[in-house]
């Protein structure tokens, strides 16, 4: 099993700037990838940002320019930067994580979210 923790979630100003992190912990054999997920209000779950093992990254074309994903393999992390803020970027935010286990089983993972709200 693999659990994954969120934080840095809060209140933020349009405009301003916000780093989410994700910590994987359990039993890890592989992760493939690692993401970043939201759902805004009244909106079906979307995809913000992805990264795989090998390093390449994907952006929703709302975020693209505006977030980063980046992560650390030493410590199960992942981080999200994000920065110009909008008010449509108001959701709860939920970690991701596809693993492989030493039979080649795929599995995936989610965090329980953190809220974020841009708001004046």
């Amino acid at each position: 099993q693999v659990q994954l923790v969120e934080s840095g979630g809060g209140l933020v100003q349009p405009g301003g700037s916000l780093r989410l992190s994700c910590a994987a912990s359990g039993n890890i054999f592989r992760i493939n990838a690692m993401g970043w997920y939201r759902r805004a209000p009244g909106n079906q779950r979307q995809l913000v940002a992805t990264i795989t093992n090998s390093g390449s990254m994907n952006y929703a074309d709302s975020v693209k320019g505006r977030f980063t994903i980046s992560r650390d393999d030493a410590k199960n992390m992942v981080y999200l930067r994000m920065n110009s803020l909008k008010l449509e970027d108001t959701a709860v935010y939920y970690c991701h994580a596809l693993t492989t286990t030493p039979f080649l089983q795929i599995n995936d993972y989610w965090g329980q979210g953190t809220q974020v709200t841009v708001s004046s």
